[in-house]
């Protein structure tokens, strides 16, 4: 009955416990309020039996039932349509170059490092509605996957199609992968402008330094989180082609170029990490979510109705019927 319904007075509430006080009295008091006649014989009296003094009781219940009505009445009901407008203050366009080189099949993570970086960096991608994701790939070369764009379910399926192919030269060229990202973003007119860049190994090839990358990175005021990706030791990867095209897998040593990656970071602003297993690198971008919040400012706006008038009405219409009915049914007993 009183869904959606709030009071504002609901201290009169305390009212109703004078409720049970009338019921009360009305039962110790219902005696005397007929007259009583005592006679030794009712011979000689017509014998009649009325349903009228049975109900004379309804006459109280509906003062009773006026009086709860008129204290809800006091207490200001009163329903209340709120609606919200949401406006994001301040975007976040967001590239993220992703190392495809054949390292990153290694079996260190499960079920292996690209495959577990997809999984994670798609839920990420899923948890900036209000931002634009651009995607960059990156092994001996590099090049745009998906420009920035606020079109999560492009950049999701284009992320899923990301895998190891014989197409880009073989190698890590970080140096590459990071100016690409920047170029995706210097024109950008976000606020704010941010490169996650993920690699396990070192920079081997390419023709632009990392460093300078970075001076470009700051130029454009571009932040950089990096990750090194991958196990401390050795871990199971890809060693050869086998004629069938398959790799053949086997245990080597674990390099990454933690020291540029950190210089990197440390110079445009961001900070870097070291992704050892599945549950790290889930906090990793769950960290870098927390970073890099988007300012989104919600309006509220509340309309109020008032719902005291139609209580005071009914208790009113029952007052009136209480009234016609004493003065006029039950006038002989009352």
């Amino acid at each position: 009955m009183f869904e959606g319904i709030e009071f504002l007075n609901k201290e009169f509430f305390w009212l109703l416990l004078a409720l049970p006080l009338a019921v009360l009295w009305y039962v110790i008091k219902n005696k005397k309020q007929t007259a009583e006649l005592k006679i030794s014989s009712l011979k000689g009296f017509k014998i009649t039996n009325s349903w009228l003094p049975k109900l004379r009781p309804v006459l109280f219940v509906l003062r009773l039932v006026a009086l709860a009505l008129l204290i809800t009445a006091l207490a200001r009901p009163q329903s209340v349509d709120v609606s919200t407008k949401t406006k994001t203050t301040r975007g976040i366009d967001i590239v993220m170059a992703i190392d495809v080189s054949a390292s990153m099949l290694a079996k260190d993570l499960s079920p292996n490092r690209l495959e577990a970086l997809k999984e994670v960096a798609s839920d990420f991608i899923k948890g900036r509605p209000n931002d634009r994701i651009g995607l960059v790939e990156y092994a001996g070369e590099s090049y745009t996957k998906t420009p920035i764009t606020s079109d999560k379910a492009i950049v999701l399926r284009s992320l899923k199609s990301i895998r190891y192919n014989t197409v880009i030269e073989g190698g890590t060229a970080i140096g590459m992968g990071l100016a690409t990202s920047v170029n995706r973003l210097k024109d950008s007119k976000a606020k704010s402008k941010i490169i996650i860049l993920l690699t396990d190994g070192v920079n081997n090839s390419g023709f632009i330094d990392p460093k300078i990358a970075s001076e470009l990175a700051v130029e454009y005021g571009i932040k950089v989180y990096t990750i090194g990706l991958g196990t401390n030791g050795m871990a199971l990867s890809p060693i050869r082609v086998l004629p069938n095209g398959d790799f053949q897998y086997g245990r080597i040593q674990v390099e990454i170029d933690e020291t540029l990656l950190k210089e990197i970071a440390d110079v445009t602003g961001g900070k870097y990490f070291r992704a050892t297993n599945n549950k790290k690198l889930e906090e990793i971008y769950s960290e870098i979510n927390k970073l890099e919040k988007t300012e989104i400012e919600e309006f509220k706006f509340y309309n109020y109705e008032e719902k005291y008038r139609s209580l005071v009405l009914l208790a009113s219409l029952l007052l009136l019927i209480e009234l016609l009915l004493r003065y006029t049914v039950f006038r002989s007993f009352v």
